[in-house]
């Protein structure tokens, strides 16, 4: 990653693209410090991530990586996992965020529900499920910072229309980081970056980079 400066601000959502291996994942990742910045800095409320305590930093975002992790033990244990120093979670809570991330169809025609067992690393889970489940864990922390990577790659068109229009209805106080491929997941974004070979080439809006930049109107005008 070379030269890149942006800066989303609270109720925004900011959308990142580019092609494979551009460095989208590798520029999300440096938000909770998965990596640390040789050069430069990373702000989140103003302060170098550096100078959090890491689990501070970690309750400050949610976060949906591009393949779901999910843990052996119930669906209820999956959903709240990570919500680390709070008070226990009720399972309305839990219902709430399964509900919002579309996984409640599911979850409710298992056996056991919301304490039904899932297998070390969803095994027994497709992966549009493990996504589902992996939202709602986000959701569920109610963080002010949110990242998806690549969180709805494996859901069809009808279930990524459903969790993007329920995100965008309950987080209009929270800031929203996406690195996406597919339009209809960008295309209401505030501001969308560009990236290719590790360097910010252009930003803009939906119509501005469709009628500016010739890569992105490539990209997504025949979609």
């Amino acid at each position: 990653l070379k030269n890149i400066s942006f800066t989303a601000h609270q109720g925004e959502t900011v959308a990142i693209i580019g092609s494979t291996g551009s460095g989208k994942t590798t520029m999300i990742n440096l938000i909770p410090r998965f990596y640390d910045a040789t050069e430069g800095t990373i702000l989140v409320d103003g302060v170098d991530v550096k100078d959090y305590n890491q689990e501070f930093l970690h309750n400050k975002l949610g976060y949906v990586p591009q393949k779901a992790v999910m843990f052996s033990g119930s669906v209820n244990y999956n959903v709240a996992y990570g919500d680390n120093g709070k008070d226990e979670i009720s399972e309305d809570t839990i219902k709430k965020a399964v509900e919002i991330a579309q996984a409640e169809e599911f979850v409710e025609k298992m056996p056991e529900k919301y304490e039904a067992h899932v297998a070390q690393g969803g095994t027994n889970l497709s992966g549009g499920q493990k996504q589902r489940l992996a939202i709602a864990r986000a959701l569920l922390k109610n963080s002010k910072i949110i990242l998806f990577d690549e969180a709805t790659s494996a859901l069809d068109n009808e279930n990524q229309r459903k969790i993007k229009q329920a995100i965008d209805n309950l987080v209009k106080d929270h800031t929203i980081i996406i690195v996406a491929h597919r339009l209809s997941t960008i295309i209401d974004a505030d501001i969308i970056y560009l990236i290719e070979d590790g360097k910010l080439i252009d930003e803009g809006t939906h119509n501005e980079l469709i009628k500016k930049n010739k890569t992105y109107k490539k990209l997504y005008t025949n979609e």
